[in-house]
């Protein structure tokens, strides 16, 4: 077949990218060979526009033991014992047919995980949708939830935290970022380097069918009025299938017979044999008509491209193939070799014995198209906002609207669909500032939290990235962890437009600050590019997924109000900044001004402090101040368990909006009884953090000094009132 122009623009691919593929070659490529190009060099799989920003995140730390490379992220909580995570995005699939998508969206990341042997314990996601009114909003909303829900409780693994959002800006774009965290023996970590000569290459797990080819090139480019014709490139997925295969995994890792493992995600078998030859500088021999079929007369092209679900790549130490095979029937899953690692540096491709393909791995790896794109400084927004030109609003009204509003409501009835306490370490779910997953029979835990921030991010993303980074990491803080580790999703528009690749670049300086300045390193992550329709690009959108560690597990610290006549204390100061917040948002429709200033030295001083207060057993429930400001945050704290709290206002008081509503960052609330309230004092003053005494828990109201008086019953209607109707 003659590769045309279209062919190759078909393929994802530029003319220029040809070119260089035919240097390379030193002759041109034919149709195979030219789909495998198209498949590892997509923005997707080969980083090309991102990978120079992306060396200059921090990635090492005393605990890392495996940072970015592979297929997660691992690091040492103590005991021998490992923690191994990443989040990943499936934004495209899942706006193309969102249960399936965003359904393989979770198999693919859990793979990712137990495929360095550890088994799965928890799952997270964060979705973004766009306007609730919007045509598609709902019919979306309900797929992926019901995708995420549907595989994760079939397998087994607990949803136990995430966040679901809205805003225009995903209309025609939505996210669904889905994370995995597992636990495995230090001893026992896995990696994708192949090593040895003539070493048998084995396939496992599901047949391999017509689904999800060119999946990847798909998510490596924007949509159009076109794109439900891309509904062939999403993958199916089969929870029950990947259970069967993550326990046959996980048995053979009991002894030494796997060199090497590699999951067949984004670009399936072409991928895996690639990165596995790659990292160990070999070369590897497929004969592609031993691979197993569910369809009939597949072409060597399609078993190639083809992204179907729940398979692994294996390269076996010699004499081990029987064993392994017998644990994979006794799963009722295939296992058959199809392949050796060569010397030759080659990816070697045969069909019925003929060769139908030979690249040099180098060719698709290491010298991949890598880009310098041109960019440009986002210009900030720095409109003044001047609340005597609105029309006047009471306190009490504009929090009614903040918590009715849909980024404030109640989730409950998405969380619900989330099996959040299978495996039955789960010791706080979703709801809270983090979860809490207990290492199983030992008294340390985990917490995790997924967080984002697309407004203070478009406004100023340099702010908006060290932003995000510090939500997350006060987060697992609230919740007495320390924080050892984050990885990340990174959601950007087309990076081919200078002003999205400045988002980008800019973003990653800001995450890249505020994870050196917190020993925050980042183990593992994604980039997502190409997020927009007909050259309409999303909000930048950089999602940060953090794992910190319990030592010894107590009472678990929730941000619900505990008991009546506690005091209650606000830690660090606040300034009444109210650029980009959710009270200009959901009570005017005004989205201006910049974001709060970040200052890395209080989010580190005031959080370390907040941790040694919990350690030492002061604090009976704890919340950071973040969308929405004070007001906000006390009243989701009186939420859970119905307490609520008289607030005293400051004496010196200039304006009671900008207290209460302004989003001023490195603050959180604590609930301190009585007679902790002098140590708890003492802390903090030794150590120089800015405090208030703002007021104390109550029975059944929720309390302002002269400003408002609300029953908590009345507050959780509020907060429960719009998925009731929508």
């Amino acid at each position: 077949m003659e590769i045309t122009n279209q062919i190759i623009e078909k393929h994802g691919l530029k003319i220029d990218e040809f070119e260089n593929i035919k240097k390379l070659l030193k002759r041109k490529p034919n149709l195979l060979e030219l789909g495998i190009f198209s498949a590892m060099w997509n923005e997707h799989c080969s980083y090309k526009s991102s990978k120079i920003h992306l060396k200059k995140l921090p990635t090492k730390g005393k605990q890392v033991i495996q940072g970015p490379g592979e297929n997660a992220g691992v690091i040492d909580i103590g005991d021998d014992d490992a923690i191994i995570f990443k989040i990943e995005s499936h934004n495209h699939p899942s706006y193309i047919e969102p249960y399936q998508g965003a359904a393989t969206g979770v198999g693919g990341i859990l793979r990712d995980v137990f495929t360095m042997g550890a088994r799965p314990i928890a799952l997270l996601n964060s979705i973004h949708f766009g306007s609730p009114n919007h045509s598609k909003t709902k019919s979306l909303l309900n797929g992926v939830v019901s995708g995420i829900g549907g595989y994760g409780n079939c397998i087994g693994i607990p949803t136990v935290a995430g966040e679901t959002k809205f805003n225009e800006t995903y209309n025609e774009n939505i996210l669904v970022n889905a994370m995995a965290v597992g636990h495995a023996k230090k001893d026992k970590i896995f990696y994708s380097k192949a090593e040895g000569l003539n070493k048998s290459v084995v396939y496992v797990g599901s047949k391999t069918g017509r689904d999800g080819i060119h999946g990847a090139s798909m998510a490596s480019a924007e949509f159009d009025e076109n794109s439900e014709e891309k509904k062939p490139t999403v993958q199916v997925g089969d929870p029950f299938t990947e259970k069967l295969l993550m326990e046959a995994c996980l048995e053979l890792m009991k002894d030494k017979s796997i060199i090497s493992i590699q999951d067949m995600g984004a670009a399936g078998l072409t991928s895996s044999s690639v990165e596995m030859a790659s990292k160990g500088n070999l070369g590897i021999e497929l004969e592609l008509d031993k691979v197993p079929c569910r369809e009939e007369n597949m072409s060597p092209y399609e078993i190639m491209l083809s992204e179907s679900q729940e398979r692994m790549l294996l390269i076996l130490e010699d004499g081990k193939e029987k064993q392994a095979k017998k644990i994979f029937e006794k799963w009722d899953l295939d296992f058959v070799v199809i392949g050796k690692t060569t010397d030759t540096n080659n990816l070697t491709l045969k069909f019925n014995d003929k060769i139908m393909g030979e690249i040099p791995i180098e060719a698709l790896a290491s010298k991949a198209p890598l880009y310098d794109r041109e960019w440009i400084k986002k210009k900030p927004k720095k409109n003044k906002i001047n609340l005597k030109d609105l029309k006047k609003i009471k306190i009490e009204e504009a929090l009614m609207k903040i918590l009715s509003s849909p980024n404030h409501s109640n989730k409950s009835w998405v969380t619900n669909q989330y099996d959040q306490s299978v495996m039955c370490d789960t010791v706080q779910k979703s709801g809270s500032d983090a979860a809490i997953i207990r290492i199983h029979n030992k008294e340390k835990a985990i917490a995790v939290s997924v967080d984002s921030s697309a407004n203070y991010c478009n406004s100023h993303p340099i702010t908006g990235g060290k932003q995000i980074v510090c939500e997350n990491w006060r987060n697992l803080i609230t919740v007495g962890a320390k924080p050892i580790a984050i990885t990340n999703c990174l959601n950007f528009g087309n990076p081919e437009n200078k002003e999205v690749m400045g988002e980008f670049a800019e973003c990653l300086e800001g995450i890249k600050e505020a994870c050196e300045f917190l020993n925050y390193p980042v183990v593992s992550g994604n980039v997502s590019f190409y997020n927009g329709t007909n050259k309409k690009n999303i909000y930048p959108t950089p999602v940060i997924g953090g794992v910190g560690l319990i030592k010894k597990l107590f009472k678990p610290i929730g941000h619900g109000f505990k008991k009546e006549k506690n005091n209650l204390i606000l830690i660090g100061k606040t300034f009444g900044h109210l650029g980009q917040s959710c009270f200009l948002k959901e009570n005017y429709a005004i989205n201006e001004g910049m974001p709060p200033d970040v200052n890395l030295l209080n989010e580190k001083n005031n959080g370390e402090c907040l941790l040694k207060m919990i350690e030492k057993n002061l604090v009976l429930s704890a919340h950071d101040v973040s969308n929405g400001g004070l007001i906000t945050a006390l009243a989701e704290m009186t939420l859970p368990y119905g307490y609520g709290a008289k607030i005293q206002k400051p004496k010196k008081l200039n304006n009671s909006i900008k207290y209460f509503f302004g989003e001023d960052q490195a603050r959180y609330i604590v609930e301190i009884d009585e007679k902790n309230l002098s140590d708890t004092e003492k802390l903090l003053k030794e150590n120089n953090i800015y405090y208030e005494n703002i007021g104390f828990t109550q029975k059944e109201y929720f309390e302002i000094e002269g400003e408002l008086k609300i029953s908590t019953k009345d507050l959780f209607k509020i907060n429960n009132q719009w998925y009731n109707n929508y």
